[in-house]
């Protein structure tokens, strides 16, 4: 379920991740840009997918809600004289930057990105110490405020659904009570916590505090949450005929994108022991034979590529549904705004 849990050196634990784009060849292969094409790209970050969508000729509209990420990408809008706009912007809100005629193509590339692992004072390793934090957006709720604020219960389902994390009660126990006598500050911190209810075993590969990272992480930016508005956004921006393109390393984010397309496919569903389900327009299509994987020549040399899953369809011109989170089928967990920014 998570992201190179498997794997020695995950983003949550990680050391220095270079970026290198992932899956770009089947990114560009499947998003087909061309001369004249307006894509959006909703995760800029390093500007690795934006800089070669622009190399094919496009126009890109690229967003980020990590001011860093804009900052550092203004070199690139002058470099690429008007064809690129650079925009502060969650990409749940993309239909609002979509210009009136619709967009040609999509692309989302989920997850955190190597430029925030690699930055100790964003919080979201432990392998160099720095605030605990985690806030790609640099605002709102950190995830020092849900270790020091939140319910054990809370927690624990935190750390059970986002995670995967077995341990998750003992973990979440085991804060509210260190945190009575003093609160956590620092990533080395809650690590160390950690590893002393849950100690780390010979055969594993990873530490012990990965999935808890792993799990702050996706709640404090409520990760899902934006996945799912992201892809009724792209209903409502994409034109005819546009595709849209997402690169998951998680599970549970490719459970969303696998559920929203095969709901969008408009195909009934039921069971012979219920009364058949009238079909519904189809409002996308895959492109392609569904999900793909990195290949291993690509994860060999990009550990982030190796639990990467991408899945695209193209937009029919069917009008856009309401908008349902229920087919998410997503788990009650505590709200940030309970805890206070």
């Amino acid at each position: 379920m998570a992201a190179n849990l498997g794997e020695g050196n995950s983003e949550a634990d990680g050391g220095l991740v270079r970026h290198i784009p992932v899956m770009l060849n089947e990114v560009l292969e499947t998003l087909a840009p061309a001369p004249g094409k307006v894509i959006l790209d909703g995760t800029f970050g390093a500007g690795g997918y934006t800089r070669a969508i622009l190399s094919t000729g496009a126009n890109v509209i690229a967003l980020d809600r990590d001011p860093n990420a804009i900052a550092s990408g203004q070199p690139m809008v002058a470099e690429f004289g008007g064809r690129l706009k650079l925009i502060s912007s969650r990409f749940s809100e993309l239909a609002s930057h979509a210009p009136d005629g619709g967009l040609d193509g999509i692309v989302l590339d989920i997850g955190v990105s190597s430029m925030q692992i690699d930055e100790a004072d964003r919080g979201f390793s432990f392998q160099r110490n720095g605030p605990l934090d985690m806030r790609m957006s640099a605002s709102g709720v950190s995830a020092a405020d849900v270790v020091n604020r939140a319910k054990a219960g809370d927690m624990a389902r935190i750390f059970g659904f986002l995670g995967e994390e077995k341990q998750a009660g003992r973990i979440a126990r085991a804060i509210e009570k260190r945190r009575a006598s003093e609160p956590f500050a620092t990533t080395r911190d809650l690590a160390n916590l950690i590893e002393s209810v849950n100690p780390r075993k010979a055969k594993d590969k990873i530490h012990p505090a990965t999935r808890v990272f792993q799990a702050l992480r996706i709640f404090v930016n409520d990760e899902l949450g934006e996945l799912a508005q992201a892809l009724f956004a792209a209903e409502q921006a994409l034109k005819p005929g546009g595709r849209l393109v997402v690169v998951s390393f998680h599970s549970l984010e490719d459970r969303l994108v696998k559920r929203f397309l095969t709901d969008r496919s408009g195909k009934a569903s039921g069971s012979r022991h219920l009364p058949m389900v009238e079909d519904k327009p189809s409002i996308f299509e895959p492109v392609g034979k569904g999900m793909l994987s990195a290949t291993e020549a690509e994860a060999s040399v990009n550990p982030r590529a190796r639990s990467a899953k991408l899945r695209a369809a193209f937009r029919t011109a069917s009008p856009a549904r309401a908008v349902d989170f229920s087919i998410f089928d997503l788990p009650e967990l505590t709200s940030l705004e309970k805890m206070g920014a």
